[in-house]
């Protein structure tokens, strides 16, 4: 749901070319965070899984390459998550519509 937040009719996040390119990293990083948050908002508990330490090596790279970017990357992660529970609280004109 996450990714789903990200179209460009939505909040519109870059989400990279290819697999395995810098966007596309940070794009699954903003999933991830965002995974997290909701979990967290809706009090379920989650289990890593195997393929996550996959994307570990190239976010490591991003976020030593760029100081802000965890921080930028937690605040669209932050907006996907308050994006999606718009749609439960019937607050976003989509849903509306």
């Amino acid at each position: 749901m996450v990714h789903w937040s990200g179209h460009r009719r939505r909040l519109d996040r870059e989400m990279g070319r290819r697999f395995g390119d810098d966007a596309y990293a940070a794009e699954e990083l903003v999933a991830e965070l965002g995974a997290a948050f909701a979990t967290a908002r809706l009090g379920i508990s989650n289990s890593p899984r195997p393929d996550h330490a996959a994307y570990l090596g190239h976010w490591l790279q991003i976020l030593n390459e760029d100081s802000k970017a965890l921080f930028v990357v937690a605040a669209k992660a932050q907006a996907a998550v308050d994006h999606l529970a718009a749609y439960s609280q019937g607050t976003d004109g989509e849903v509306a519509a």
